[in-house]
């Protein structure tokens, strides 16, 4: 969504977010530990090394001794490939926690996504939950794998290194303690600063992805209507703004980092100075100034490196709270725990109502409904009637604000949710079709499906051009399906809701995009199906009622008749008015009142 439209963020990394992200890694922990070990004992493994060098330059280099230099030379050896072993090990070991964390948080957020209601999907962009679902997950992955543990290290670092410079000579320690203050007071005015751009970068990819998707989706939208440059302008304006929040991001670390560097520099110099004059009025030795200047160096990347693993660990931060805001939004539709034994799809809307969260008016009032097992209602009204949102009640795609739906007694909230779309097939108006083979996309709705339960079903929803895919079955139909025309995309999706046997079958206008001679072939074959099913069905044409048992006509949000075609056809001029608008509405209508 846009950023202005975002629902009120929360404190970063909320209490309930850093609790969601512990849980996480607890069955990581025996590995973490060790890695957190190894990485103290390389810690200690860098700092021996100056002072090996202190007692190489005091001992045999002092006094001339040349057969001391062996043993020193050969610890020296052995601390250095122990520090490889220790950095190879560490990184073996901190992959399976890494990767590990990444995969469950991307497939929880994935598997969370499915339980939210269509509403949730309605609100937000598709851009947005794609960017946490890539780019946040990346950041999180990258501070856990690197950034978290440096930032640790460095701090163990330099409070080592920080003792070991106040016990060889202490003028030189506090110096040294004393030009951490500054960068310790700007990394805390840097990190309120960064938050604030980071999640404005981060949002603003989130927008232009969504542009990008929505672009590639609608193609063949913006050619026709010739926006090419219309469009190109819009995502131009997007991707300027992340390129000037990213500047202003740059811009803000550059300052930060450059003060970083020159810090340590100076710090280092003034060492070498005051520390040559020491050496020179013996109150430290050669070794001891050289080893102080080589621990002193070690202080430069751990205190350099703190605001990069600030930015990162506040990106990662950030990154987890936008993760969350998704994985804390509580489902409004969660499954119950009834099943039904033997559905005979008894369906009944007991006055039922519907009313968007966002809306004063309701979508539906008081809908009084009963459709017995094998028969057919089709649904009628004017655009806008509610017709849609009535159909969507009973998979369960929303719930109703008042009332109830029941199937064979059970009121739908009370049904497993798995149960409830078993017993119930609905094929849109607008079919969604996966990029995967046609077998893939029919088998959705029913996996274990036999080669001739395929074959039936493709024969009733008209759909045998499938086997003139260069392919047949297996061909792959891209993204949308927008290799194939809308009539086909709807017969295809027909025959998904067809194979899978449904006792309920919902058909919200599907056969809209149907040409006269394919719709007269698919009502035929429909008639064969919905004898062994409840069927709702959603009419704009006169033909399509006729596949109905009887008609329900929805105005003002309530159904206001029920009855057979040709009665409300001779006693309720809206309905006419309503059919009267197809073109093939006289021959229907003769053919219905004879």
């Amino acid at each position: 969504m846009p950023p202005d439209t975002h629902k009120p963020r929360r404190p970063l990394l909320s209490s309930n977010s850093l609790w969601r992200m512990k849980s996480y890694l607890r069955p990581y922990v025996t590995r973490l530990i060790i890695i957190w070990l190894t990485a103290i004992a390389g810690i200690a493994t860098v700092i021996a090394f100056p002072l090996i060098i202190e007692r190489v330059i005091d001992g045999p280099v002092h006094h001339g001794d040349a057969g001391g230099l062996l043993p020193l030379g050969l610890l020296a050896i052995g601390v250095g490939a122990l520090e490889a072993l220790l950095i190879l090990f560490r990184r073996y070991m901190q992959v399976r926690p890494v990767l590990g964390l990444e995969t469950a948080l991307r497939d929880d957020l994935y598997e969370h996504l499915q339980r939210l209601p269509m509403g949730f999907h309605g609100d937000w962009q598709s851009g947005q939950l794609l960017s946490r679902a890539t780019t946040d997950l990346s950041t999180i992955r990258r501070f856990l794998g690197f950034g978290m543990l440096f930032l640790v290290m460095n701090v163990l670092q330099v409070g080592a290194v920080t003792v070991l410079l106040l016990n060889k000579y202490w003028p030189l320690g506090l110096l040294v303690l004393a030009s951490v203050v500054p960068i310790v007071w700007t990394s805390l005015r840097f990190e309120k600063r960064y938050i604030r751009i980071s999640r404005q970068v981060q949002d603003e990819q989130g927008d232009l992805a969504t542009l990008v998707e929505e672009s590639a989706i609608g193609i063949r939208t913006i050619k026709a209507f010739g926006r090419r440059h219309h469009v190109y302008d819009r995502y131009d304006d997007a991707a300027r703004k992340v390129y000037a929040s990213s500047m202003d991001k740059v811009r803000l670390s550059a300052k930060f980092f450059s003060f970083l560097e020159i810090i340590p520099n100076i710090t280092l110099a003034l060492v070498v100075l005051l520390g040559a004059l020491a050496v020179g009025e013996g109150a430290l030795t050669l070794g001891a100034l050289v080893a102080f200047t080589t621990l002193m160096l070690q202080l430069v990347w751990p205190v350099a490196s703190l605001g990069y693993l600030l930015a990162m660990a506040q990106e990662a931060m950030t990154s987890a709270d936008r993760l969350m805001e998704v994985m804390d939004t509580v489902p409004a539709i969660e499954g119950g725990t009834g099943t039904i034994e033997e559905p005979r799809g008894h369906l009944r809307f007991e006055g039922v109502g519907f009313r968007f969260a966002d809306s004063e008016e309701p979508v539906l009032r008081d809908v009084w409904l009963e459709v017995r097992p094998g028969e057919t209602v089709a649904i009628v009204g004017a655009t806008g009637a509610g017709k849609t949102t009535l159909t969507a009640l009973v998979p369960r795609l929303i719930d109703p604000t008042s009332g109830r739906v029941t199937i064979d007694g059970h009121d739908v909230r009370d049904l497993d949710l798995k149960t409830l779309r078993s017993v119930v097939a609905t094929a849109f108006e607008e079919p969604t079709l996966f990029s995967m083979s046609v077998r893939e996309n029919l088998m959705l709705g029913r996996l274990d499906a036999t080669e001739e339960e395929l074959a039936q079903a493709i024969q009733t929803a008209q759909a045998m051009f499938v086997y003139d895919l260069p392919w047949g079955l297996d061909t792959r139909i891209g993204e949308q399906g927008l290799s194939l025309s809308g009539g086909q995309r709807q017969r295809l999706a027909l025959a998904r809701a067809v194979l899978s046997k449904p006792r309920v079958l919902v058909l919200d206008d599907t056969l809209s995009a149907l040409d006269a001679e394919t719709e007269a072939l698919v009502e035929e074959a429909l008639r064969h199906v919905l004898r062994e099913a409840t069927g709702i069905v959603v009419a704009h044409r006169a033909s399509t009622v006729l596949l109905a048992d009887k008609v329900a006509l929805l105005r003002d949000g309530t159904i206001t008749h029920v009855g057979q075609h040709r009665e409300l056809l001779a006693q309720v001029p809206e309905y006419r008015e309503l059919l009267a608008q197809d073109a093939d509405f006289d021959d229907a209508s003769e053919g219905a009142l004879r």
